[in-house]
């Protein structure tokens, strides 16, 4: 398919799980009415609970209540349904992963991305940030090919590692995905010009849903957006949760590509991966 609609889902999640899934069961089931081939949600969709309580106490396997009610409602809506990211348990580890889940219109999983980059840091302050603490990092790049295209997976941070986004486009992904539950403080000054330069150095379309508003954790940003091959911003959400529509269209990003080249015209005579390795050792 060369032309669909899409719908992404602005959440401001609470501690509530179950009454979470019910109000994003609806915004789906909303996307889908309007047309929507392929919904997408945030991260952190499901839960956001107080720092002081462990991530580890509300994640879940695929046995868990988010994952079989996202598979369930792609495929009662018979949607292809991006369920943003949640909280993966990890056998024998205190930690998570921040995960994924890409379903078919059948509710099958296509494919499952766990975050690459933790958000670890140390502040002007000296107080040390350490999100892998908590959560443990992927270490997969996951591209997968569907009908409606070849998809790139990301989550929020890797926003910030170009090199990632580049290796999928290499891959052939043609719409890359990058749920969030972005701040306010660095949104609004970062967030846009980084879903512009991935999709214009790409050429691809950038699919953001991101968390809005004050949770139990930080100050979401919101502002999701959809930025297609050229860097323009064709949807963006309302101050507030819902569904923004968008309508994807491969024949224009074709257009775009050949108009560009960038892709074509890397030097990877110089930049070779093994050099890059090689001084950063």
């Amino acid at each position: 398919m060369r032309k669909y609609q899409i719908g992404i889902v602005q959440l401001s999640s609470g501690e509530d799980k179950k009454e979470n899934l019910n109000r994003i069961c609806g915004y789906i089931q909303e996307a889908a009415e309007n047309g929507a081939r392929l919904v997408v949600l945030t991260e952190n969709m499901n839960v956001i609970t107080k720092a002081s309580l462990p991530v580890s106490d509300f994640a879940e396997d695929e046995s868990g209540e988010t994952y079989q009610r996202i598979s369930d409602t792609a495929k009662r809506l018979g949607v292809y349904l991006h369920g943003g990211s949640w909280a993966e348990k990890i056998p024998g580890d205190s930690r998570v992963y921040n995960t994924s889940f890409l379903f078919s219109p059948k509710g099958e999983l296509l494919a499952k991305y766990r975050k690459l980059h933790t958000f670890d840091i140390v502040l002007p302050t000296g107080k040390a940030v350490r999100e892998s603490e908590e959560v443990a990092a992927g270490d997969s790049i996951v591209t997968v090919e569907t009908e409606l295209g070849v998809f790139g997976l990301a989550i929020c941070y890797d926003l910030r590692f170009p090199e990632l986004y580049r290796l999928m486009a290499e891959r052939g992904a043609q719409i890359l995905f990058n749920p969030s539950n972005f701040t306010l403080p660095t949104g609004k000054d970062h967030w846009e010009p980084l879903l512009r330069a991935r999709a214009i150095e790409n050429s691809c379309y950038m699919i953001a849903p991101n968390q809005i508003g004050r949770n139990a954790r930080l100050t979401a940003f919101g502002s999701s957006m959809v930025i297609d091959p050229w860097g323009t911003v064709i949807a963006r959400a309302k101050e507030e949760p819902g569904v923004t529509m968008a309508e994807i269209d491969l024949d224009y990003l074709d257009r775009v590509r050949a108009r560009m080249q960038t892709l074509e015209n890397r030097r990877t005579d110089i930049y070779r991966l093994g050099e890059v390795l090689r001084f950063c050792g």
